[in-house]
């Protein structure tokens, strides 16, 4: 059995775009979460979730994983970008596209090299 810290690994390694949120990208229940998610679906790609209020052993690590103490957390390639203010600054100020469509580039070309 995997701990709770080896599976906050695993998801941030297998998701080139994930966000740790209260709630689900349709049904935020959080207003933090709901801008961030906002700002991210802007950029048009798919990423991966996670509500933390159904996983509450998440919620609990991966403040201390991520150190980092609260929630949304948008993880890109593995790197912590950030939470709620910085993701919308980021969107505002036209840095939160290029990198998104960046990491969803690389994993869908990761993707096609693997499969040949």
């Amino acid at each position: 059995m995997s701990t709770t810290v080896e599976n906050i690994q695993r998801q941030i390694s297998e998701n080139p775009i994930l966000i740790y949120m209260k709630g689900s990208p349709q049904l935020p229940q959080c207003g933090f979460s709901a801008q961030t998610v906002q700002a991210l679906m802007a950029c048009g790609e798919r990423f991966a979730f996670v509500n933390v209020l159904d996983n509450p052993d998440i919620r609990a690590e991966l403040p201390k994983y991520a150190s980092w103490p609260t929630f949304p957390q948008l993880w890109v390639e593995g790197e912590l970008v950030g939470g709620c203010d910085i993701v919308v600054e980021m969107h505002n100020s036209g840095e939160l596209e290029p990198l998104i469509k960046q990491a969803a580039e690389r994993a869908r070309q990761n993707e096609e090299s693997q499969g040949e």
